[in-house]
């Protein structure tokens, strides 16, 4: 989807130029199944009109049975959406009326509100008994920016920026790219934090939650590019530096729009866990003049920031390799010294050790018990038990005396008898 159809017819002459450039695709992760619809893109001499629809696929998983088979709620809300935006503005944009933004975000408000409904209505689902903030029927996101040139064949141009959600608008100019919306969700942060934190999207179109659609008027000088792109395009780069430098750089290595897009998309399908959709309106002047505005940019934006950035997230990564390496020699080398270690650590923890202790230990006791017997013995039979009685006493026979021997006479006697 490279080509621009012209919504609006080109005047005779024109002094100065107006839309020049546009491309937009759609990538689906699943094929048939993806849940950002093709984008809006349309032109004119003075008129523009870009816009992307992201189905939330979380949100609205719901799945409905329709007459093109088995469709999500979000699958169905992105295209339903983006049918009436297109159509309204469409009616809505005139090369000589000013729009009035604020009264055109609340008629696009109405208009997809009751579309979702009454598309929601034929579907007649069967009641959920699933009940969470969280679900919606429906649900999706959106982003817009139409453009008016503020005098006939002037310079300058109006920016009407319309977007719900967290699908984002920006302009490309010499000096840099620009967000032209604000991520709606719960927990808001700058664009860098929004990258960095999953946080919850706080309004959306849907068929039974009200939203409203955010609006915002900017004034643009040509030359230029407005974008529109869904999160599947910017939400898994580094920073937002990076998603301005993948589309600058690819647009200086193109040699025309379409290898322009084809390289975006092969580039953005590599690193993108989602689906993607964008697009893109150059205008002022021709894809050359547009290489040559933005050189200077693109040189700016590798030196002062994706290549040290880039640098550093390559240290951090090798860092990281190095650390997971050391851990897992940490882990082998303590293994390897605790095997050697837990031998004589565990000896009395070892089944043959236990056994051979409880045997140890039996036959200690064993012994201490017989010597414990051997004793009380000898002291029954010493003291306890009665001694035999004298016979010859009972009978008034005197007992012999007992022979005890010799007795030794004492020194002196002994040194008399050895003098004589």
């Amino acid at each position: 989807m490279n080509e621009s159809p012209s919504a609006w017819p080109a005047p005779a002459s024109l002094t100065a130029l107006g839309p020049t450039i546009s491309f937009a695709f759609n990538l689906g992760k699943i094929p048939d199944q993806g849940e950002d619809s093709d984008p809006i893109l349309r032109d004119g001499p003075d008129l523009g009109l870009v816009g992307v629809f992201d189905g939330m696929g979380g949100a609205g998983g719901t799945v409905y049975e329709t007459p093109d088979g088995r469709r999500t709620g979000a699958y169905l809300a992105s295209r339903i959406a983006r049918d009436v935006v297109e159509q309204r503005m469409l009616e809505l944009l005139e090369p000589d009326w000013h729009l009035n933004g604020k009264a055109a975000a609340r008629d696009l408000q109405h208009s997809v509100q009751q579309a979702l409904r009454q598309r929601l209505q034929e579907l007649n689902p069967a009641p959920s008994g699933l009940r969470s903030r969280l679900i919606r029927a429906l649900p999706t996101t959106m982003a817009v920016v139409a453009l008016q040139r503020t005098q006939p064949s002037g310079p300058t141009w109006a920016g009407h920026v319309f977007w719900a959600g967290d699908s984002r608008a920006y302009v490309f100019e010499s000096q840099g790219a620009s967000q032209l919306s604000t991520d709606d969700l719960r927990d808001p942060g700058d664009a860098l934090a929004n990258l960095r934190r999953d946080s919850v999207v706080s309004n959306a179109l849907s068929a039974d939650t009200e939203f409203h659609i955010n609006y915002r008027r900017v004034e643009l000088r040509a030359p230029f590019l407005v974008v529109g792109a869904t999160d599947g395009c910017f939400g898994y780069l580094r920073t937002p530096m990076h998603f301005e430098y993948l589309v600058l750089s690819h647009l200086l290595e193109a040699r025309n729009t379409e290898a322009w897009s084809s390289a975006l998309q092969a580039q953005i399908a590599s690193v993108t866990g989602d689906d993607a959709a964008m697009s893109t309106l150059g205008v002022g002047t021709d894809f050359k003049e547009f290489q040559k505005l933005f050189a200077p940019r693109v040189g700016e934006l590798g030196s002062d920031f994706i290549e040290p950035l880039d640098e550093l997230s390559d240290a951090v990564t090798r860092a990281e390799q190095e650390l997971r390496a050391l851990r897992e020699r940490q882990l082998d080398e303590m293994a390897e010294r605790w095997s050697r270690y837990k031998s004589g650590y565990e000896r009395y923890l070892r089944p043959e050790a236990l056994v051979e202790n409880e045997s140890t230990a039996g036959e200690a006791l064993e012994q201490e018990a017989d010597a414990a017997e051997d004793s009380s013995n000898a002291v029954e039979t010493s003291d306890g038990e009665p001694t035999q009685p004298n016979v010859a006493a009972d009978n008034g026979e005197p007992e012999p005396a007992e022979d005890v021997g010799p007795t030794e006479e004492p020194a002196l006697e002994r040194t008399e008898e050895a003098s004589s």
